[in-house]
């Protein structure tokens, strides 16, 4: 039985049975378009035309009369009527907002003739951005390390963590929000996809999604398999998404990637000094990482540690055009002097109280985690000797332990519907390893193919650089012709 934080929460996550998701109310096509918000795409132009609406939704599609919560939407209009195929709702991950998604897609120069063939939807999942918020109040501290767990040195550690989380658990359950926690889940976002999908007018919807973006679009297409036009799930979680076996596979994943990095800083040995083979350059990764354990760099913007230096190092292991900061940063901590400028570096590992929060609705919700802390304990001695790298992060504890049963059992996600998924992964992924988008690609049978690609990073359809892997997704997007088979395609240049 896992732990509960109130009677009232009890009493709000008994679990029951839900509507089934085809048999939802419609809602009525009055959507009113216009100016977005002046934050909706952070340091990303807004493309001419791109507009914003809101719309209600139920927040409990068990009770599709009730009460009504609000989702911001997007839309990059096709141009094209007479090549227009439809819509394609688009998701960037996290689960973060996604209202300025379209923007960021068209700056990434998605091909014109995908813009020609779609309204690109883009919005902000319930809890998060613009769509009616969440909050659990949490302080900057609580916010340091965002939705990742920081490394844990010793069984002392956890515990440590496990008091933490179960105090930011606590805060969530008796926040102003408390009552909208039950009905954050992957599931109800799906649910609130179809809604924009009918608001639209629209009989199917296609999709593109990336890292937890993935998950969610696998759920779509379970809940409403007919509805589903073309998917692309980019990047890709396992199938039950976002749970503690995904926190573990994290260490998979930079077991995988440090590589690359380490052979990118060895081919520029003069310009950071950090080891002239990859190995050195590993082995100075583990030495940063021990010494700041017992002396942290204090800088203008926070405290550098060995659990923020691990952390900064798996944020910026995402994609090629980091990988010089964090070479920079490591330089500099090596020399002992903080990051420079301050605070560009440790960004990624921080983030809004609303964002964090919302997170850690959706995911919680999503699954059952383990509640003893012993569990953690046990995971984390294993995976630090297992993944040396990251591990002990990966396996530590979140506030999951300590959240409420869900409102529903999780979807499993299947191979019941059309022919109609494509995956894409690069094979060496911080955040979504290959070895769980195997498991996606087992879940979903003769729904999909999978292309690879001999790349290493997080994101490939215009994030990274394999032309290969880049046509196949825009091909089927326009054509609907998918790979027959699943196919790998072959390294763009050098490691990156």
């Amino acid at each position: 039985m896992r732990k509960t934080l109130s009677v009232a929460v009890a009493a709000a996550t008994v679990a029951t049975a839900l509507i089934p998701g085809t048999s939802q109310a419609e809602p009525s096509h009055d959507l009113k378009w216009g100016a977005c918000p002046a934050d909706v795409s952070p340091g990303v132009p807004v493309p001419p035309g791109m507009q914003c609406a809101t719309l209600k939704v139920p927040l409990d599609y068990r009770n599709p009369g009730g009460q009504k919560i609000e989702i911001a939407i997007s839309r990059v209009a096709s141009k094209k009527p007479d090549q227009r195929r439809g819509i394609l709702l688009v998701n960037p991950g996290g689960p973060s907002a996604g209202l300025g998604y379209p923007a960021t897609l068209v700056a990434a120069k998605m091909p014109q003739s995908v813009l020609d063939s779609y309204d690109v939807i883009g919005f902000d999942p319930r809890g998060i951005g613009h769509s009616t918020p969440v909050s659990c109040g949490l302080t900057a501290e609580q916010q340091l390390y965002g939705n990742i767990p920081p490394y844990a040195k010793s069984a002392a550690d956890v515990a440590k963590r496990a008091a933490e989380v179960q105090q930011i658990a606590k805060q969530c359950w008796s926040s102003e929000t408390a009552a909208l926690l039950p009905h954050m889940s992957t599931a109800n976002t799906a649910r609130d996809m179809d809604q924009i999908r009918s608001a639209l007018g629209e009989t199917t919807a296609s999709y593109l999604g990336a890292s937890w973006g993935t998950h969610l679009g696998a759920v779509y297409t379970t809940l409403f398999p007919q509805r589903s036009d073309r998917i692309v799930l980019d990047s890709n979680l396992a199938p039950r998404g976002w749970d503690y076996p995904s926190d573990r596979l994290w260490s998979q994943g930079v077991e995988d990637r440090l590589p690359d990095f380490a052979a990118y800083v060895a081919a520029n040995f003069r310009e950071y000094g950090l080891g002239r083979t990859q190995a050195q350059v590993i082995a100075k990764y583990h030495a940063l990482a021990a010494r700041l354990d017992k002396k942290p760099v204090v800088a203008p913007d926070g405290v550098y540690d060995g659990a923020m230096f691990r952390l900064i190092t798996f944020g910026f292991l995402y994609g090629a055009a980091q990988l010089p900061m964090l070479a920079q940063l490591w330089k500099s901590l090596d020399a002992n002097q903080p990051p420079a400028p301050p605070g560009e570096m440790k960004s990624a590992a921080s983030g809004a109280d609303q964002l964090i929060s919302g997170r850690y609705a959706i995911i919680c919700n999503d699954s059952r985690w383990p509640t003893s802390v012993a569990t953690y304990q046990r995971a984390v001695a294993v995976d630090r000797v297992r993944y040396p790298l990251w591990g002990a992060a990966g396996a530590n504890i979140q506030p999951c332990a300590y959240w409420p049963d869900s409102t529903e059992p999780p979807v499993r996600v299947n191979d019941d519907g059309p022919a109609n998924v494509l995956m894409v992964q690069n094979l060496r992924d911080p955040a979504t390893p290959l070895a769980g988008a195997r498991k996606l690609r087992q879940a979903l049978g003769q729904r999909t193919t999978m292309v690879t690609a001999d790349e290493g990073g997080h994101g490939v359809y215009l994030f990274g650089r394999n032309r290969c892997a880049n046509y196949a997704v825009t091909t089927f997007l326009t054509t609907g012709a998918r790979p027959a088979h699943d196919y790998a395609c072959s390294a763009a240049a050098a490691p990156r």
